[in-house]
């Protein structure tokens, strides 16, 4: 009976680790995304905070009547 009960233990055992490793491959996995979004979507657009005033700055508004 012990015996049996230490097999499944053992068993539990494996299947955590192989759980775990998963987990953890996935957790690394949201951590990239989370940077390529933020490298692909956030930093243009703080970039355009700067761009765009030095572009109407220099639009010249006279040309069209305003």
């Amino acid at each position: 009976m012990e015996e049996e009960i230490l097999k499944k233990i053992e068993q539990q055992d494996k299947k955590l680790e192989a759980i775990y490793r998963s987990v953890e491959k996935m957790r690394k996995y949201f951590l990239w995304t989370l940077i390529i979004t933020a490298i692909v979507i956030i930093l243009p657009l703080i970039g355009l905070a700067f761009v765009i005033p030095i572009y109407l700055e220099s639009y010249n508004f006279g040309a069209l009547g305003l």
